[in-house]
């Protein structure tokens, strides 16, 4: 239950376009004042930043701690606390945890059992009030395969069901146009011999071409239905773009050009890059820089992808560099993503709204190989949920 009252002092909080040096007091879960005082009573925050709760829209992290090795599979129930703690733990006080849907070629027979197994868990723990951060469910739909559809119809049902993706990871488009960087993934992780390397591109061509454009529409029509907010997924092309608009699509994530970011903004869709691409200075798939996007105003929001703490770290990266300021990149974290998704209640400082609230400090980090100037580290040292602190 949230706290009925307590105020947070001496903090330099991110406010709209600002960052002031003051205080909040919190009534009943949400913000009741925000103070250029920061001298008032209440919990010490010694200068440290105070920021909106990261409202997180694709962690693939749940299925990490699910199966932490090949074929080894974890508790669903204590995998899914195990990550909540990691996200909050990250700054995270909202999270859509992405739970992929339709099984390929390498997957066996497991993924759509394990997709029902993961979900009836974030849900069970969400409404058993196990978890620190606000748990909603992102499923990431492969439209190349046979069950997807089959497998939505059984899951999707659900109102913490708030986000689709529409996937397809065929290989010599999107997100693997270069067809070697698919290989080096799938080899790399020891999914595939090298020797099959060439037949499996084969048959996931030939799944592409019976099952993807009609799957794309199935999925579109029932997201609509239920009025779930609807993403692409590593768009590359106008024509990808202009494909995914038709159908309702309100998010481009992870667009992989900056042809098809713009094009996605011109059609009214939010762009979300992935944070470890900007604190390793690039793709890991060879595809646009987040910080080209950013710098040509096509970026709306960053996502952790499959680095927590990246978020953050991201955030303070861009503002060390000059590239943004904080309540700027705060926007990318918390206010857009929430705004994506629905979620008016949340995002932001304000009165009113809910005191989903972290304590950062920015430590100057040591000089590295990858950042010869150093770089800040923030380090999480509090996290609010509705007033209630959770880490």
């Amino acid at each position: 239950m949230p706290l009925a009252s307590s105020s947070l002092t001496n903090a330099r909080v991110v406010v709209g376009d600002e960052v002031i040096h003051g205080s909040l007091r919190i009534e009943d879960g949400v913000i009741a004042e925000i103070s250029d005082d920061p001298t008032r009573a209440g919990t010490d925050l010694n200068g440290d930043f105070l920021m909106p709760g990261i409202v997180e829209l694709h962690t693939d992290q749940v299925e990490t701690h699910f199966q932490p090795r090949p074929k080894r599979y974890w508790d669903p129930i204590t995998a899914v606390i195990a990550h909540d703690a990691q996200m909050a733990a990250s700054g995270m006080t909202t999270v859509l945890d992405a739970l992929r849907i339709g099984t390929g070629p390498t997957d066996g027979n497991r993924m759509a059992a394990n997709a029902k197994m993961l979900m009836d868990a974030v849900i069970h723990a969400a409404e058993s009030g196990l978890l620190r951060a606000d748990h909603f469910v992102h499923l990431r739909c492969e439209v190349s395969t046979a069950d997807v559809v089959e497998v939505f119809d059984e899951v999707g049902g659900h109102d913490r069901v708030r986000m689709i993706s529409l996937m397809d990871h065929t290989p010599g488009q999107r997100q693997y146009a270069d067809v070697e960087a698919f290989r080096t993934y799938m080899v790399g992780k020891g999914r595939l011999l090298e020797t099959e390397f060439d037949a499996h591109v084969e048959e996931l061509h030939r799944l592409s071409g019976l099952y993807a454009g009609r799957h794309r529409k199935q999925m579109a029509e029932r997201a609509g239905v239920r009025s779930i907010t609807m993403a692409a997924h590593d768009d590359a092309t106008q024509a990808h773009v202009d494909e995914a608009s038709a159908l309702g699509v309100r998010i481009s994530e992870f667009p992989t050009t900056v042809d098809a970011a713009r094009a996605a903004r011109a059609a009214g869709q939010l762009v979300v890059s992935g944070a470890p691409n900007i604190v390793r200075d690039g793709s890991h798939s060879g595809n646009v820089a987040a910080v080209e996007l950013l710098r040509a105003g096509l970026l709306d929001i960053l996502s952790s992808d499959y680095v927590p703490a990246s978020t953050l770290q991201a955030a303070f990266l861009l503002v060390a560099r000059g590239e943004t300021t904080l309540p700027q990149a705060s926007r990318l974290l918390s206010a857009n993503p929430a705004r994506a998704i629905g979620l008016d209640d949340r995002g932001v400082i304000g009165t009113g709204l809910r005191a989903d609230l972290l304590r950062v400090h920015a430590y100057e980090g040591a000089s590295s190989e990858q950042h010869p100037l150093g770089s800040p580290v923030p380090i999480v040292r509090s996290v609010w949920r509705e007033g209630e602190r959770v880490a």
